[in-house]
């Protein structure tokens, strides 16, 4: 794509970026969604191909100076990602890293029971496995669940995006076999700028997504 990607919303994110993913239709792959935006994105994914969907919580850990950066993502099974120039840079002590780290795995693990619904996690060794999110800005959940799924023994895993600032796609494609972006702009600020409507979610849509008909 030479121009910037806009989206109607992350259903019609999840549309045209299954046409980039047309190639794995009908081979039993599996769809992971990344709640709670990657969720819609990915549900319009595994209906395209006709393939298994299923969901793979990573939190992010915010720094000791502001939630909003980040400095850490963790997956349920204690998989994570650090951003180690920034921890050097707030010189965060190992003892607030285990504390807080250990806190949003226990808060991920609680909410990817709640999203299965007590269902086992699916299988993953030797499949290939396409993870999906909303966006890509700095990469941090999308690596730590590529970690996780790939602790896991996949044949092949993909990360797919709709769209992705440059040094996060970098970053990402060392972590995966393969990277589907529809757009990697110059000017990335923020995910959302790329939405028409990026409305906050909550856990209460991401179950309704997985409910719905057609997606299993």
């Amino acid at each position: 794509m030479t121009r910037d990607p806009v989206f109607a919303d992350r259903r019609d994110a999840g549309m045209q970026l299954s046409r980039a993913l047309e190639r794995w239709r009908g081979r039993e792959v599996l769809v992971l969604g990344i709640p709670r935006g990657g969720v819609p994105v990915a549900a319009e994914i595994a209906r395209a191909l006709d393939a298994e969907l299923d969901v793979i919580v990573a939190r992010k850990l915010g720094s000791p100076i502001s939630p909003e950066l980040a400095i850490v993502a963790v997956t349920t099974d204690g998989e994570r990602y650090l951003n180690a120039d920034v921890m050097a840079m707030l010189d965060v002590s190992d003892e607030y890293l285990s504390r807080e780290t250990e806190m949003q795995r226990r808060d991920a693990e609680r909410r990817e029971a709640r999203f299965r619904d007590d269902r086992p996690p699916p299988a993953i060794a030797g499949r290939t496995v396409i993870v999906v999110d909303d966006g890509l800005a700095t990469g941090a959940t999308l690596i730590a669940a590529l970690r996780s799924v790939r602790r896991r023994r996949p044949g092949y895993l993909v990360a797919a995006v709709p769209v992705a600032s440059r040094p996060g796609a970098a970053m990402v494609r060392a972590e995966a076999d393969e990277l589907v972006c529809l757009g990697v702009p110059e000017n990335f600020g923020a995910v959302g700028q790329f939405y028409r409507d990026f409305g906050q979610l909550e856990d209460q849509d991401v179950l309704r997504v997985l409910a719905a008909p057609s997606v299993s």
